[in-house]
C-alpha cells in the first residue's frame, strides 16, 4: 500500500512516499481503508525527534493518529463491527499510523460512523474531539453554568471544546484573532477576547475552567482569572503545582487516552448536529501535500482542522 513515511527525525523534507506492507491484523483488531485522515501538532512534535523518548520508535515510522474510512477485514475476537462498516477511531499511537491506505485499529479504540457525516469530516474528530471532551468532562467535570475560558478557540482543540462546554450549558470566552471572530462566535462563543489587541488576565476573573491549549506565559496568566477552586487544564504542558496550590486551583495536564465509547457519543452528538467538525484546510496523500500540511501545523495559527484526503 501507499504510505508517507519518515526514515529519520528532522524538517517537513522527512515526509517520502514509499510502498509499504499491508498491515497485519490481530484478533482484537479491524482492517481499516482510509478514506481521510488529519494532522494534528503530535504528528509534527514526533517527526521533529521532541517524543522520541517517550515513543521510541524504530525507523521506518507512518505518522497520523486520527483515521476514517471502511473496515475491510475483522480479527476472530471483534464482535461489534464487521467489513462494509464506516468507522473511524483514535487508534493507538504506533509507529504504523494513518498517512497510508490502510490501518490497523483496536476494536475499543473504534467508533461507527453515522452516515450523515463524511469521511473527511470524521478524520477531523477523533484526536481533537476526544482531547476537548477529556479535558472538559473527564478531568473539569464540566456543569451547566460554569464560566469557561478556551485558548485559541478557532484551533482544532479549541473548535470542539466550545461546542462541547456549550452542550453542557457553559458560558463561554475564548481567544482567537479578529479574523476568526465569526467563526468562533458561530461555534457558539459567548465572548470574545482578540489576543492581538486585548489581554484576557485583565477582562476575565471568577472562572471556574480554562483549557489551555497554549502553555508558556499564556498558562501561567490563566491562573489569575481563575476563582478558588477552579480548574485549569492544559494539553500544551503541566502546570504549575506549587502555583496552582497556593490559589487553591485544581490544575493538571491531559494526556490524551484512545476511547472508542466516548467517541461514539461524540458521533451521537455530530449526528444531532450538536457539534460539528471545522474543516479549514485539505491536501492530498502525497509527499508535497503532507509536506504543506506539516509547515502549516507548525505555524500555530491553521483554521480548524488539517484533513488529508486519502480517497
Amino acid at each position: 500500500m501507499k504510505a508517507i513515511v519518515i526514515t529519520n527525525y528532522g524538517k517537513s523534507e522527512q515526509l517520502k512516499e514509499q510502498e509499504v506492507p499491508l498491515p497485519t491484523i490481530k484478533n482484537n483488531q479491524v482492517l481499516v481503508e482510509l478514506h481521510a485522515t488529519a494532522v494534528n501538532p503530535i504528528d509534527w512534535k514526533l517527526r521533529e525527534g521532541y517524543l522520541k523518548e517517550k515513543f521510541d520508535f524504530d525507523f521506518p515510522i507512518i505518522l497520523g493518529w486520527d483515521a476514517a474510512g471502511i473496515v475491510k477485514q475483522v480479527g476472530e475476537e471483534v464482535t461489534q463491527f464487521q467489513v462494509g462498516d464506516r468507522v473511524f477511531a483514535r487508534p493507538a499511537t504506533t509507529a504504523n499510523g494513518t498517512y497510508a491506505e490502510y490501518t490497523a485499529v483496536d476494536e475499543k479504540r473504534l467508533a461507527k460512523l453515522p452516515s450523515s457525516i463524511t469521511f473527511d469530516e470524521a478524520a477531523g474528530v477523533p484526536l481533537a474531539g476526544l482531547t476537548a471532551w477529556q479535558c472538559l468532562v473527564d478531568f473539569a467535570k464540566i456543569k451547566q453554568g460554569d464560566n469557561v475560558l478556551i485558548h485559541a478557540g478557532s484551533g482544532g482543540v479549541g473548535s470542539f471544546a466550545i461546542q462541547i462546554a456549550k452542550y453542557f450549558g457553559a458560558y463561554v470566552a475564548t481567544t482567537a484573532s479578529e479574523k476568526n471572530e465569526a467563526l468562533v462566535k458561530e461555534l457558539g462563543a459567548d465572548h470574545l477576547i482578540n489576543y492581538q489587541t486585548e489581554n484576557f488576565e485583565e477582562i476575565l476573573s471568577d472562572y471556574d475552567i480554562v483549557v489551555d491549549t497554549m502553555g508558556g506565559d499564556i498558562q501561567l496568566k490563566s491562573f489569575q482569572i481563575l476563582r478558588e477552586g477552579g480548574k485549569l487544564v492544559s494539553i500544551a504542558e503541566p502546570p504549575d503545582e506549587d502555583i496552582a496550590r497556593e490559589n487553591g486551583i485544581v490544575a493538571g495536564f491531559l494526556w490524551l487516552e484512545e476511547n472508542g465509547k466516548q467517541l461514539a457519543e461524540i458521533a451521537e452528538l455530530l449526528e444531532e448536529g450538536k457539534i460539528k467538525p471545522t474543516i479549514g484546510h485539505t491536501f492530498p496523500l502525497t509527499e508535497e501535500g503532507l509536506q504543506k500540511a506539516h509547515q502549516l501545523s507548525e505555524t500555530h495559527h491553521a483554521k480548524g482542522k488539517i484533513i488529508i484526503k486519502i480517497k
